[in-house]
């Protein structure tokens, strides 16, 4: 029986040819995931808490919840994501489960969570009916008074790193900058292939302005990186454990900044399910 398409063809070639196994093993993704690990962290409410992780890729973080003692139930549209993930979790003790799914439809009962995590789909839904819709049904799974988390790019992301790189110079980078600042849709161009695939980038009040929306409890908004990523010696600063402590303090103190979210080329909203 053929699979059930669940995302657009670009974006399922797109996480066919890159390799979301190795992505934060590497580069940046190494501290992206430490941070975003810190900040789950934040908001896990015992021991042994029901999980939901929507858009969960290949189970890094389905892993590390696993591993915490918590029952985590990972959902993701593409059919090699879960093969990956299903081969990670049978090497746990407490195992995940994985379920090919997307946002917008999830195959779980009313109020059956008590942390729902929104990791891809707010990334790769352009409309925002969609996003809606993806926003609606975490509610949906999620108990009274539990937590919603959802990670979102930053409208400023394309722009700050074709700065930094002499990217923006080049005619179509410049274009898909200008629509990501105006419009927040995000379209590789031809020339630049190795690009994420079809996206959306959030302004941070927009962003809370979508969970508010569908009658959820605003908590916080945080940065991910921060502004300690613009360090001209990031990589040499983020490795020596002098230099980390003084860029982990700077984010410490500014992570929910509204005046400086801008510069954080990712996003986590915090919200509760009245």
């Amino acid at each position: 029986m053929q699979k059930k398409q669940l995302i657009s063809r670009d974006i399922e070639i797109f996480y066919n040819k890159a390799s979301e196994e190795t992505r934060l093993d590497k580069g940046m993704g190494i501290f992206e995931f430490e941070r975003i690990k810190m900040l789950i962290d934040k908001y896990l409410p015992f021991q042994s808490a029901k999980i939901i992780d929507v858009g969960g890729g290949t189970g890094k973080y389905a892993e590390w919840l696993s591993q915490k003692g918590h029952s985590v139930f990972l959902v993701d549209p593409v059919p090699k994501h879960i093969d990956q993930a299903m081969a990670r979790a049978n090497k746990l003790k407490n195992k995940f489960s994985a379920h090919l799914g997307e946002a917008r439809a999830l195959s779980f009962p009313n109020n059956f969570a008590d942390v729902v995590i929104l990791h891809g789909p707010l990334y790769h839904l352009q409309s925002k009916r969609d996003r809606e819709k993806a926003i609606k049904e975490a509610k949906r799974v999620t108990k009274s008074r539990g937590v919603i988390l959802g990670f979102s790019i930053n409208y400023t992301a394309s722009t700050l790193v074709g700065l930094l790189q002499g990217l923006i110079h080049k005619k179509t980078f410049f274009e898909m900058c200008k629509e990501e600042l105006t419009t927040g849709v995000h379209n590789p161009p031809n020339d630049f292939p190795w690009l994420l695939a079809e996206a959306y980038y959030h302004k941070p009040e927009e962003l809370k302005e979508e969970f508010q929306g569908q009658d959820l409890i605003y908590l916080n908004t945080y940065a991910i990186e921060g502004i300690a990523w613009l360090d001209k010696n990031y990589f040499i600063s983020i490795s020596n454990e002098r230099t980390k402590k003084t860029l982990m303090d700077l984010i410490d103190i500014t992570e929910n900044d509204t005046n400086l979210l801008a510069f954080s080329p990712h996003m986590m909203i915090a919200s509760k399910k009245q």
